[in-house]
């Protein structure tokens, strides 16, 4: 059993505050300096995007604006017999993993059916269902048309292992890319 505390004569009508402060002593406040508040980072700017922006307005604005350019005729578009609308509208929405990508960007047109048909047998063995191919718009070309673009429909329709292709969703090359459905290999 616990005994009981006589009561100290000093500490008998003090709070707890009074009771602390005694304890404690004298103290000294700190000086507070205010800290300024961390500025956040501003949002990233898509430069490249509002040039291209700025460069069609001025373009339109000179007069150079050429209708036929803006129709849709240069969408590449591919589905074997057999494979599924739902299957096709999945690949054109972007909705495949991608699991491998290969860039054709300055390519001759032999070293890019090569580097084209390397690739997909890579893909095959590797078991990869969808791939993006990048072949460029051919804005830069020295014939003023896309030779590459124009041949890799022909290419890839030649190909047992493709199923479908279709031009890429626009943050992933836009007409300048496709989407490749490949067969599953089961070797």
């Amino acid at each position: 059993m616990r005994r009981a505390r006589k009561p100290d004569p000093d500490k008998a009508d003090l709070g707890e505050a009074d009771l602390f402060r005694r304890a404690v002593g004298e103290v000294t406040p700190l000086r507070q300096g205010r800290v300024p508040p961390i500025s956040s980072k501003p949002q990233p700017v898509a430069t490249q995007r509002l040039a291209d922006e700025a460069a069609v307005v001025k373009e339109m604005a000179a007069g150079f604006f050429d209708t036929e350019a803006m129709e849709t005729g240069d969408e590449l578009l591919y589905q074997r017999p057999g494979i599924q609308d739902k299957v096709f509208r999945k690949l054109r929405r972007g909705q495949f993993a991608i699991a491998q990508e290969l860039d054709l960007h300055g390519y001759t047109v032999q070293h890019a059916k090569d580097c084209l048909s390397d690739f997909l047998k890579q893909c095959l063995l590797r078991n990869h269902r969808c791939v993006r191919i990048i072949h460029g718009k051919g804005l830069r070309s020295k014939q003023g048309r896309p030779t590459i673009k124009s041949l890799i429909g022909k290419w890839l329709q030649q190909r047992r292992e493709v199923l479908a292709y279709c031009s890429a969703r626009q943050v992933d090359g836009g007409t300048g890319a496709i989407y490749v459905l490949l067969k599953n290999y089961r070797g």
